[in-house]
């Protein structure tokens, strides 16, 4: 199966959202990660309406595909990074964030986007698991209605240091949730070499069922910083390979960051990287590495297998 290449706007933001666009379109980039922040595509406007309509005209005419992200880091709270969160103490507090996210369904579904992106937030300081859990659970539920009204689908990331960190913690919701529809997963495959005890090739094997998103930078084992590829230490012609060998058929989107000083750059040889990386794949046999686990036939394997992966910890790790 062939891998659509997106690139994130959140590598992107000393550009206007125009040119990042058409920046990438040159570039033979198939689509975008669009993060809904106030240099681009604000969520917070008066004339929000009218601003996506507008953007989706520019997709269109670029003949870009969209996923909506939504990891701004002072969207809500200029003073708080990523705050409030779905985890937050005040009730008040996380309705806010929740309506933040039935918000990017609302924005993804007028783009006309393949998923939602969003993650959990960090365990507040006195919050016992059971109770972050149950705040996680009861804060998603709308924005999960949201998506199953829009036919969006919703894809929560494991995010190192978050309460949902690993893949096992996003099994672990399925489950308290009673395995809705709407939810799937943002696989970052970054945070495979980082945090999970499998591999990134097993991770994405592993999780093919449900993986709605894919991001993609390169990282080391247990630091938490996107890097870009040939600085880590990841082998992606395999991990490439595992995702064309699965039956994913969204965006593989760059998520950099930290590098929008270099955006245009960073685009650029991000996606010759990758180009390069495929190529070599295709040269060594093509198809992933095959552990078979895609498709309904995998699901019970695959949810046991991360149900007893480890947790592993994230003290000291760079913070996106």
């Amino acid at each position: 199966m062939t891998l659509h290449l997106g690139y994130g706007t959140n590598g992107l933001t000393d550009l206007r959202l125009d040119d990042a666009l058409g920046l990438l379109a040159d570039l033979g980039y198939e689509g975008v990660g669009l993060t809904l922040d106030h240099m681009h595509l604000d969520p917070m406007a008066a004339d929000l309406p009218e601003r996506t309509r507008q953007v989706r005209r520019r997709l269109t005419s670029l003949g870009l595909r969209v996923t909506v992200e939504t990891g701004a880091r002072y969207v809500l709270d200029p003073r708080r990074k990523h705050g409030p969160s779905l985890l937050d103490p005040d009730p008040a507090a996380r309705a806010a964030r929740t309506a933040l996210l039935v918000r990017a369904v609302d924005v993804a579904a007028d783009l006309g986007a393949h998923a939602v992106h969003c993650f959990s937030g960090v365990t507040p300081p006195g919050t016992s698991a059971d109770t972050a859990w149950q705040r996680l659970t009861e804060a998603i539920a709308p924005v999960l209605e949201a998506a199953e009204r829009s036919g969006i689908p919703l894809a929560v990331e494991p995010e190192p240091g978050h309460l949902l960190a690993t893949l096992a913690d996003f099994h672990r919701l399925r489950a308290l949730l009673d395995d809705p529809g709407p939810l799937g997963l943002t696989l970052d495959i970054g945070h495979c070499q980082c945090l999970e005890e499998a591999s990134p090739v097993e991770c994405v094997e592993e999780s093919a069922p449900w993986l709605r998103h894919v991001q993609i930078e390169d990282m080391r084992r247990g630091v938490h910083e996107h890097l870009p590829f040939g600085d880590g230490e990841i082998d992606f012609p395999p991990v490439l390979a595992a995702l064309a060998a699965s039956d994913y058929e969204g965006l593989t989107v760059v998520e950099l960051p930290r590098h929008s000083h270099a955006g245009p750059e960073q685009a650029r040889t991000s996606i010759d990287f990758l180009r390069d990386a495929m190529t070599r794949r295709a040269m060594a046999g093509g198809g992933g590495p095959g552990s078979g686990m895609t498709g309904d036939a995998a699901t019970g394997d695959a949810a046991t297998r991360f149900a007893t992966t480890r947790t592993t910890g994230t003290e000291g790790a760079a913070p996106c």
